[in-house]
């Protein structure tokens, strides 16, 4: 009799699973079905999908915040709206878990609060439940936010919607989150090297980390596929497009835009800048990129087209004219400074 060999068990490191591991073990162990279920899990997919009414799509989408702590609460909102903004939806509300470590002070449970009313505030939609709770399993606060949203009927922009020959758009740049994040935790040691202006500068990326305003101009712009740029950094955005739609990728890397601040802290720390956590960037994919970034620059959005889908599976950066293949996402390289 045969058996069917097991695949080797590997140990986790610390950051996003990896592609394989998320198919083998987290996808394949997801076999029950709904009707109202239009979309589901998957690979580079933001949002989950449920059908229910005659107008209107529900929008979910879960994500945690631990790589940060000084602005977490402001972060857990900002990140969950992303989400819905690459699938075209507009929030309805949030569901915040909160885990604090058991030397956590009365009054930063309520700074990060107050941090995520305002966040609440700017996005027009509330907080309506959740859990919080003091565990010594966490060494610093960590925040899990499901946002719920809606889009109409028709409406919704899904990772998957790109097709060969479309272009590929980034608005503003890579690295924001990552970048401001980084400054925050290691100023001292990094005013020790830099200017006093550019830590600063770089500290105040946070300011860029939304997308909904992205999301919403790109979508009545003609977008047909949007991927909101976190762990794995723009290079691990665009594989997971590619594998979402089942196409080929075709970037220049010298097209990706990136700040000067990005690019000499990722330099001191030895960080691809490419792979670090990009909150602030939306990646899509579209017929005509320059009429995106048009629209989108009118918006007063910054924004560049830096390449193309294929047919076939090849995902190719070109450095200097020198052919590279895209690999599945990574660890985020932040972990290994924070």
């Amino acid at each position: 009799m045969k058996t069917t060999p097991k695949s080797k068990d590997i140990t986790l490191g610390i950051g996003k699973v990896p592609e394989r591991v998320l198919e083998r073990a987290v996808l394949r162990q997801i076999s029950v079905t709904r009707p109202e279920v239009i979309l589901g899990a998957g690979v580079g997919e933001d949002c989950g999908v449920l059908r229910i009414g005659d107008d209107e799509d529900i929008v979910l989408s879960s994500d945690p915040i631990t790589a940060a702590a000084s602005d977490i609460g402001d972060l857990a909102i900002t990140v969950s709206i992303n989400d819905l903004a690459s699938s075209g939806a507009e929030p309805v509300g949030f569901m915040v878990t909160a885990l604090l470590p058991p030397d956590t002070m009365e009054s930063e449970l309520r700074a990060i609060m107050l941090q995520i009313d305002e966040a609440c505030k700017k996005a027009g939609a509330p907080v309506v439940g959740g859990h919080t709770e003091v565990t010594d399993v966490v060494k610093v606060p960590v925040l899990s936010v499901t946002a719920v949203g809606k889009v109409r009927r028709g409406k919704l922009i899904t990772t998957a919607g790109i097709r060969p020959g479309m272009d590929l758009v980034v608005t503003k740049w890579i690295g924001l989150e990552g970048t401001s994040i980084i400054a925050k935790e290691n100023e001292a040691e990094l005013l020790e090297r830099f200017s006093s202006s550019l830590i600063s500068e770089a500290k105040d990326f946070d300011k860029y980390i939304s997308v909904q305003k992205d999301g919403a101009v790109a979508a009545a712009a003609g977008a047909c596929a949007m991927h909101d740029v976190t762990e794995g950094g723009i290079l691990g955005a665009l594989w997971e497009m590619g594998a979402a739609g089942g196409v080929g990728i075709r970037v220049e890397m010298d097209a990706i835009p990136v700040r000067q601040e990005t690019i000499e802290i990722c330099e001191y720390f030895d960080i691809n800048p490419y792979k670090l956590i990009s909150s602030g960037s939306m990646l899509i994919a579209c017929d005509n990129g320059g009429h995106m970034v048009r629209a989108l620059e009118e918006a007063g959005i910054p924004a560049s087209v830096i390449g193309l889908a294929t047919e076939g599976p090849d995902r190719i950066v070109l450095y200097d004219g020198v052919e590279k293949y895209l690999t599945p996402p990574e660890p985020d390289e932040i972990h290994r400074v924070l």
